[in-house]
C-alpha cells in the first residue's frame, strides 16, 4: 500500500534571481559549506567538492583549517552567476550518490548511504510518502474519527497530517492556544537547545528564526505560523482538559471524558486516541520540608506569572538545570542578590551559535538560494544529532573508567573541563562546585547562554550544600546558612516518569494503564502502543526519546506517519481496530533491555531523569534517529492484529 520513497531530489529549474545589492550580502553571509553543498546540488560540480574537502573538518573537531579566502571568493562567485545567469544549472537532479558525497564533503566526514532517505524526508528535499498520490489508496470513511490529545509540536502535527490523510479528527488542548510546553513556558530567557533550523517541520522549515536557538518567543511564533498554514484550526478545542479515555469493547470506540471552559463534563466518541500530551508539562516542585510556610512568593519556572517583577529583590533558585540556567543568565542583572541552590552538578557546552543572531544576509539566503535552507537543516541535524552518536555509546575497552565511555566521549570531555577552567579561573571554588564527576552525555547537558557569566557575578551565589529546609523568608542549607529571599524558583523540572500523567485509560477489559505503568515504570511498543489498548497511540512514550542530541521533531514525525500507516491498514482491511501484539510488544522490550547496558545512560555513575529509582531508563531511545526513521515507516507485518 505504501508508495516506494523518491530517490532524487527534484531537479525544476527555477527562474533566473535579479543580481541585487540582497543577493550579494546573502552570498557574503551565507554559511560557506552550506552554499557549497547547494551549489554542487544545483551544478554538479564535484570540482569544488574536491577543492573545498581539505578544509572542511568535523563540527567538534579540534582541528580548525581555514577555507582559503580566494576558493570562498570563487565560490560566492559560481554561484552568484549560476543564480542570476542559470550558468552551471543543470536541469536533471543530482542522484545518490553526489547528493551522499555532497553530505560527506560538507560536514567533514564520510555519511553512509543509509542516510539518504532520511536527509531526503526531513531535510525537506522530498517528502517519504505522499499519501495523496498512492495509487488505490483508500480513504477513511467520513464518520472515522480520530481525536488528538495536545496542541504541541507532536499533536500539530498529527493534526496536519491526519487532515492531509483524509481523516476526521479533532485536537483538544487545555491551554488558550497552540504551542504546547512552549507556549506554557515564558520565563525570562527561556529557550530551545536544539538549534532553530532542525527544530522544527521538515514541510515547514521556517528562515524568519531570529537566533541560532529559538527563544520562546520565536518557538511560539513559529507554531502558530504552523498551525495556520496546516489549516488545523477549525478542529482545535482550546481550554478543554481530557480526564478519562475508556475502550468500548462492544462497538470498539473510545469514550473520552472531557471537561470543557465552563466546568461541564461532555463525553465523546472516537474510533482513535493520539495522546500527544508529551512529559513536559507536569512541573515537578522540590520536595524541601517548609516551602508552604514561606511567606514570599513561590513559582515554578513552567508557570511563570507575567507579571512577576524580580527587579530589586532577593532571589533564591532551587535547580542548576536547562531551565535554572537560562532563567539565572537573564535575571542575575536585575536582581539584588541571587542564591542558586544546586543538587547534582551538569556539564556545560559553549556554543557561540546560541547567542548569536540570524544575519539579514543569511536570512536572505535561506528563502531565496535553492536548496539552501534544506542543505542548512542537514549541517545542523548532523552536527547536534547523528553525529554526536558516537559519544553515548560506551566502547568496552573503556569499561571501568568513570569519567568517559570511549575516545570521543573523553575528548569531548575535556573540551568541557577546558572550557569551566577557562570561565573560571580566578575562582577555584567555582570550578570545583561546577565539574561533574560523571561522562559527559550521560545526562541532560547545558548550553551556556549567559549562566557561567552570571555565576561570576559579585551579587550570585551558588550554594551546592542542599537544602535542609524552607523558612518564612528564606532558605537554610544543609551546613546551616540561611539565604533571606523574597522570591523562590522552582526550577525543578517535570514529572517524566508518570507519562499518563493524570489521565485515566481505561483500556480492554477494564486495564489500567495508569496501574500498570505505575509512577515510573511505563514500557510500550515503539514508544506508542501497549497490548490490551486498541487504536490507543501514545505519543513520546516509553523509550522514544533521542537523548544522545536533538531530534524530538524528527520522532514525533515519524511516530505520527507510522500512527496513520497503522489507521490506514484498520480502513483498507475493513477492520475496526489496530493492536499491538504481546510478541511485538514483549520482544522489543527485551530488544531495548538487552540494548541499554552498552548506552551511557546506565554507567555506574549516570544519574538523571532518564532513569527511574530502580536504574532501568524508561525514556531514551538507544539507536540513531536514522535508525527510529528506519523503524517507522510502516508497521511491520506480524507485529500488530486488526480486530472487528
Amino acid at each position: 500500500m505504501i508508495a516506494e520513497p523518491i530517490r532524487t531530489i527534484d531537479g525544476e529549474t527555477p527562474a533566473p534571481l535579479a543580481d541585487t545589492p540582497e543577493l550579494r550580502e546573502g552570498l557574503a553571509e551565507a554559511n560557506v559549506p552550506t552554499l557549497l553543498a547547494a551549489y554542487v546540488q544545483l551544478s554538479h560540480d564535484e570540482v569544488m567538492l574536491d577543492r573545498f574537502a581539505p578544509f572542511i573538518k568535523p563540527a567538534f573537531s579540534p582541528e580548525a583549517v581555514p577555507v582559503p579566502d580566494d576558493l570562498v571568493a570563487d565560490l560566492r562567485e559560481r554561484m552568484r552567476r549560476l543564480l542570476t545567469t542559470g550558468e552551471g544549472r543543470q536541469s536533471a537532479p543530482a542522484d545518490d550518490r553526489l547528493v551522499q558525497r555532497i553530505m560527506s564533503v560538507s560536514v567533514g566526514e564520510p555519511v553512509a548511504d543509509e542516510f539518504l532517505e532520511l536527509v531526503y524526508d526531513q531535510c525537506g528535499f522530498k517528502p517519504w510518502i505522499d499519501r495523496s498520490q498512492i495509487e488505490g489508496r483508500r480513504r477513511p470513511p467520513a464518520d472515522f474519527k480520530v481525536l488528538v490529545i495536545g496542541a504541541g509540536l507532536t499533536g500539530i502535527a498529527a493534526a496536519i497530517k491526519l487532515g492531509e490523510a483524509g481523516y476526521d479528527y479533532v485536537v483538544i488542548e487545555k491551554n488558550a492556544n497552540v504551542g504546547g510546553t512552549w507556549w506554557e513556558n515564558r520565563y525570562p530567557g527561556v529557550g530551545v537547545d536544539t538549534p532553530s533550523h532542525f527544530y522544527s517541520f521538515s514541510w515547514q522549515i521556517w528562515t524568519n528564526w531570529r537566533y541560532y536557538h529559538p527563544h520562546g518567543a520565536d518557538m511560539r511564533q513559529y507554531m502558530l505560523e504552523a498551525a495556520e498554514t496546516g489549516g488545523i484550526g477549525p478542529n482545535l478545542r482550546f481550554n478543554t482538559i481530557v480526564e478519562q479515555l475508556r475502550w468500548d469493547e462492544a462497538s470498539y470506540m473510545w469514550h473520552v471524558t472531557v471537561k470543557k471552559p465552563d466546568g461541564a463534563r461532555e463525553t465523546l466518541i472516537v474510533n482513535a486516541v493520539i495522546n500527544g500530551h508529551g512529559p513536559l508539562n507536569r512541573p515537578k516542585w522540590p520536595d524541601a520540608p517548609g516551602l508552604g510556610d514561606f511567606k514570599g512568593q513561590v513559582v515554578h519556572t513552567a508557570t511563570w506569572p507575567e507579571d512577576l517583577d524580580v527587579r530589586g529583590k532577593r532571589v533564591a533558585v532551587i535547580g542548576t538545570g536547562a531551565s535554572a540556567a537560562q532563567l539565572v543568565g537573564a535575571i542575575a542583572p536585575l536582581v539584588e542578590n541571587l542564591t542558586q541552590f544546586q543538587r547534582t552538578r551538569h556539564w556545560v557546552i559553549y556554543n557561540p551559535e546560541i547567542a548569536h543572531e540570524v544575519s539579514a544576509g543569511m536570512k536572505w539566503a535561506l528563502a531565496n538560494i535553492p536548496t539552501f535552507k534544506q542543505w542548512f537543516r542537514f549541517r545542523v541535524y548532523w552536527s547536534a544529532a547523528d553525529g554526536l552518536f558516537e559519544n553515548v555509546v560506551m566502547d568496552p575497552a573503556w569499561a571501568g573508567n568513570d569519567l568517559a565511555v570511549s575516545a570521543s566521549n573523553a575528548m569531548t570531555r575535556e573540551w568541557a573541563v577546558g572550557y569551566v577552567q577557562a570561565k573560571f579561573a580566578d575562582r577555584p571554588d567555582l570550578i570545583e562546585k561546577l565539574t561533574p564527576n560523571f561522562p559527559i552525555f550521560s545526562k541532560r547537558i547545558i548550553l551556556d547562554n549567559g549562566w557561567f557569566d552570571a555565576l561570576a557575578r559579585d551579587n550570585v551565589h551558588l550554594q551546592d550544600a542542599g537544602i535542609a529546609r524552607i523558612l518564612p523568608h528564606g532558605i537554610e542549607a544543609n551546613d546551616g546558612s540561611v539565604y533571606d529571599c523574597d522570591i523562590i524558583v522552582c526550577a525543578t523540572g517535570f514529572n517524566v516518569a508518570k507519562m499518563t500523567g493524570n489521565l485515566s485509560i481505561k483500556g480492554v477489559g477494564g486495564r489500567d494503564l495508569g496501574e500498570e505503568w505505575g509512577e515510573e515504570d511505563a514500557r510500550s511498543y515503539l514508544g506508542m502502543c501497549v497490548p490490551g489498548f486498541p487504536n490507543y497511540f501514545h505519543t513520546v512514550g516509553p523509550n522514544s526519546a533521542p537523548n544522545h542530541a536533538a531530534g524530538q521533531n524528527l520522532v514525533s514525525e515519524c511516530q505520527v506517519n507510522w500512527i496513520i500507516e497503522a489507521l490506514d491498514a484498520v480502513v483498507a482491511a475493513d477492520a475496526r481496530a489496530f493492536e499491538v501484539t504481546d510478541q511485538a510488544f514483549t520482544d522489543w522490550n527485551r530488544t531495548v533491555d538487552e540494548r541499554m547496558p552498552q548506552m551511557i545512560w546506565l554507567h555506574p555513575r549516570a544519574n538523571s531523569y532518564y532513569n527511574n529509582s530502580k536504574k532501568r531508563n524508561f525514556m531514551s531511545w538507544p539507536w540513531r534517529l536514522v535508525d527510529f526513521f528506519n523503524a517507522t515507516r510502516r508497521p511491520a507485518e506480524g507485529s500488530y492484529t486488526l480486530r472487528g
